[in-house]
């Protein structure tokens, strides 16, 4: 429905350009009398065509995600188990055919990840400066290869998990090899198409070549992916990075649909929730449906699995009151939809399935439930929304098109002298409505200055650094954080004190950068929709009263055209809704500094633990002189140095967060947020001037057309009247194009059924 409609939209688009070109027959017209309108068509053309609806499918890891969105897609084109050293938002959109661009990391972006690894990472600092390594150097891989290998068990494995940095450090230095005549300063981009499409999995499924890239795009000629659709396959949900997190919440930050799966075979986790209740301090949890990925080998019956998704749903309720859950298996309607060309293992599971028709109609009724309301919250809630706003946008044009056309009817109609008086007194109006669209430019550039003002004061409040605000938050964490340094006595008397050094900073970063995705990133991204919002606010408000001024404007200048004695029937168009900020965010190309970039504080770690651990290690000595037995002393010092090492790890981690919360707020502030003003300020100029643009024409050309010979009056009429029926066919096709979007009613299960037989037989 949505691209039938789309379709008609553009195509009324063109006829109304088309429209424009027309009146170039019309001797002495002002070619440039359509020029606002004829960009409006324009800016509709390039957001129609650019706009894309994103979909982020996520949940823990093996809960069925890559199955889902493959089974969306009608085939097996998502790697299924890819690595989790990188998080590597898979994005998916129709194309005319399989298509895989993968998007490399520069040399500066690996060397930046590299050297955050590496601080203060032990048997390493002795040899080299971690802030000039560089990958392409030999002996500097030999050298930190060495550095890998010396980690011993306590410091590959912390808490039952391996040491993401060691694991990142390995796995550069196992891909470089493959990969070192791909990367370049710049980041390159490699595409695999139609029967190298399945070439793009060699990296996505191999840690050592997915932690060179940085984004990967997919182009799927599928019948069950919608034009303008974008589905994401993201990281799992309790990844132990928390870099992976932020990487997803800044592509959660950007989407209009969530789609959250949860396996029939763990249920919901405390890692789900933790997670869900981070969404909703995003302030996005409104906008995600939620899918219980069955596995039908688990449950007996389909009591069972009504009762586990009523227990889920319970339990959801806990964050987000009312959910829409739907149990299904993704893996059955995957199989159902490649049943042609599974393995004989597959196909076997596959009609074992189809023997228990419970089941399976449980979940083919699930299954249209979810389309239903999947395609509905696409197509309506958002879709609708941005075409009905395009479609005013048009009605404006056209309306204002006919009534052009019908007073330049009027005045070739009559004589000349008749044409002057009209033309005498249009020219008052033309001023009046001048001088109201002046006033509109001041105001809006008084409102630009007034919001910037009133802007630049909450951000710098959101980031001042004051105790209750975003970085004085986490400084506090920073402060306030305590380590138990009687867990590493038994680490000091055997690894060593640079050892036990790193295992402390390790223990300390991951914290911080749990506390960053987990507290300050939601806070930023929520921070940002209300800035958002009130960007809107602050521009409607300040236009709002000059809609009645400009509605009587031109209701007395059509009278003056028309004369106090003449009937005035002539449509006045009225003004479209808000300024849809994707659209002008896209066609700017303007996105939001990421919030991971929140977590890549490079925070220099001075040595000044190790100058402690020397001052500690001399006053040791002359103990040992005067004393026999030292042991404890020994201890005591190593304790000591370490609680120095850590302050002054905590003191520079602090200033490195601070300088780099600053750099944040003036890029956050310049870069989007005033880009964000100027762009909303002009399109509701544009939107308002619209309006104005058949009064604001010049018409004395008519005069002269009016004096010329009859058949050339006749040959102008006759253009302007095959002009005005192909406009009032346009207005029609408008009004039907609403009536469309105005009965595609959410839930209605005839539309909502046409859309998910795309996806679902």
């Amino acid at each position: 429905m949505f691209d039938t409609l789309k379709n008609e939209i553009l195509q009324i688009n063109e006829d109304l350009c088309r429209l424009f070109t027309e009146t170039d027959q019309l001797p002495g017209a002002d070619k440039h009398s359509f020029a606002t309108w004829d960009k409006t068509c324009n800016t509709i053309r390039e957001q129609m065509t650019e706009g894309i609806l994103r979909v982020a499918v996520i949940g823990s890891i093996k809960s069925g995600k890559s199955t889902f969105a493959n089974a969306l897609f009608k085939g097996d084109h998502l790697k299924r188990g890819a690595g989790v050293v990188t998080s590597i938002v898979t994005k998916v959109q129709k194309g005319p055919h399989l298509t895989a661009t993968l998007f490399f990391k520069s040399w500066d972006e690996i060397h930046s990840d590299i050297r955050q690894a590496l601080l203060l990472f032990p048997s390493f600092q002795k040899e080299m400066e971690s802030d000039h390594f560089d990958i392409r150097k030999k002996d500097e891989r030999l050298k930190l290869q060495r550095a890998v290998d010396a980690l011993g068990t306590e410091l590959l494995i912390r808490d039952g998990c391996l040491n993401a940095n060691a694991v990142l450090l390995s796995c550069y230095l196992k891909g470089y090899d493959r990969v070192k005549e791909i990367i370049s300063s710049n980041n390159r981009i490699s595409t695999y198409e139609k029967d190298r499409f399945r070439d793009h999995t060699l990296f996505v499924g191999d840690d050592a070549l997915s932690v060179y890239l940085k984004d990967i795009q997919l182009e799927i000629d599928s019948d069950g992916l919608a034009e303008n659709i974008e589905i994401a396959d993201c990281q799992g949900s309790d990844s132990t990075n928390p870099l992976h997190l932020a990487m997803v919440q800044d592509y959660l930050a950007l989407t209009h649909l969530i789609v959250y799966v949860v396996s029939s075979r763990t249920g919901l986790r405390q890692a789900d929730i933790k997670f869900l209740s981070m969404i909703r301090k995003m302030g996005i949890l409104d906008n995600t449906l939620f899918v219980i990925n069955t596995d039908f080998s688990e449950h007996d019956s389909i009591e069972e699995m009504a009762s586990l998704l009523k227990r889920i749903e319970k339990e959801l309720s806990v964050v987000y009151p009312d959910p829409k859950v739907f149990s299904f298996s993704a893996l059955y309607n995957l199989f159902r939809e490649r049943s042609a060309d599974l393995s004989k293992k597959d196909r076997l599971r596959l009609e074992q399935w189809r023997e228990d028709p419970d089941a399976t109609q449980w979940s083919d009724r699930e299954t249209e439930r979810f389309n239903h309301t999947f395609y509905g919250k696409l197509t309506q809630e958002r879709y609708n929304l941005l075409l009905k706003n395009h479609l005013e946008r048009l009605t404006v044009i056209s309306t204002g098109l006919e009534n052009w056309i019908q007073l330049n009817r009027d005045i070739l109609s009559g004589d000349v002298l008749g044409a002057e008086a009209v033309m005498d007194r249009m020219k008052g109006h033309q001023q009046q409505i001048e001088q109201v669209k002046a006033l509109i430019n001041s105001t809006l550039t008084g409102a630009e200055v007034e919001a910037k003002k009133k802007l630049k004061t909450k951000i710098d409040r959101f980031f001042s650094g004051h105790q209750e605000d975003l970085v004085g938050e986490t400084v506090q964490f920073i402060r306030n954080y305590s380590i138990s340094y009687d867990a590493y006595k038994k680490s000091l008397s055997q690894s060593g004190f640079a050892h036990t050094l790193y295992l402390v900073f390790q223990e300390f970063r991951q914290a911080l950068d749990l506390y960053m995705a987990e507290q300050a990133n939601p806070a930023i991204i929520r921070f940002v929709k209300e800035l958002e919002a009130h960007i809107l606010d602050h521009f409607g408000s300040a236009v709002d009263p000059y809609h009645a001024m400009i509605h009587n404007l031109l209701s007395g200048y059509d009278g003056v055209i028309k004369g106090s004695d003449r009937p005035q029937n002539t449509t006045l168009p009225e003004g479209g809704g808000p300024p849809d900020l994707d659209s002008i965010k896209a066609l700017l190309s303007l996105s939001l500094p990421p919030v991971v970039a929140t977590m890549r504080y490079s925070a220099k770690i001075k040595t000044d633990a190790v100058l402690h651990l020397g001052l500690y290690t001399f006053t040791g000595l002359l103990r040992k002189i005067f004393r026999k037995n030292d042991a404890r002393h020994r201890q005591e010092d190593r304790i000591m140095a370490l609680k120095d090492g850590v302050r002054g790890i905590k003191r520079e981690t602090e200033k490195a967060v601070v300088f780099h919360f600053k750099n944040y707020r003036e890029n956050f502030k310049f870069q989007y947020i005033f880009k964000l003003v100027d762009a909303v300020s002009h399109a509701v100029f544009e939107s308002m001037a619209s309006r104005f643009q058949i009064y604001a024409t010049d018409l004395t050309y008519l005069i002269e057309l009016v004096d010329r010979e009859e058949n050339e009056k006749e040959k102008a009429m006759a253009i302007l009247a095959d002009m005005s029926r192909s406009a009032r066919k346009v207005d029609e096709r408008i009004e039907h194009a609403k009536e469309k979007i105005s009965q595609t009613v959410f839930g209605n299960i005839e539309a909502a059924g046409t859309l998910s037989a795309r996806v679902m037989p």
